[in-house]
């Protein structure tokens, strides 16, 4: 069974930086997309960025700029560092990775079937 455990998660300041990352265990198939997705106070998941096997990387518009992912894959991880960090940047990120099936859109929370238990950013101006 494929686990997730996300890390580096805190509270910065408006315009400080985090390096979240996410060690993947478990896979015995072909990986898809891994993501990350985040969900503010009283929002919806969003995908805010993801990364093929063969590194191409996707991003949501509103981070384009300030978020960046990337993978070791023989560490079985994937990061994302996020930079100018914004209050509305605050809420709880997590890591997600295919499995049954692979490929689609890579935003939607659907095409996801394993999820970390999240981990916390939060950001004061």
């Amino acid at each position: 069974r494929v686990q997730l455990m996300e890390s580096g998660g805190g509270s910065v300041q408006a315009g400080g930086s985090l390096r979240l990352s996410c060690r993947a265990s478990g896979y015995t198939d072909s990986r898809g997309y891994m993501a990350w997705f985040r969900q503010g106070p009283g929002k919806e998941r969003e995908g805010v960025a993801a990364i093929w096997l063969n590194g191409k990387t996707f991003y949501a518009n509103s981070v384009k700029g300030r978020f960046t992912i990337s993978q070791d894959n023989a560490k079985n991880t994937v990061d994302l560092q996020i930079n100018n960090l914004k209050p509305e940047d605050s809420a709880m990120f997590f890591c997600a990775a295919q499995g049954s099936v692979l490929g689609g859109p890579w935003s939607e929370r659907r095409n996801y079937d394993y999820w970390g238990q999240g981990t916390q950013v939060t950001v004061s101006s």
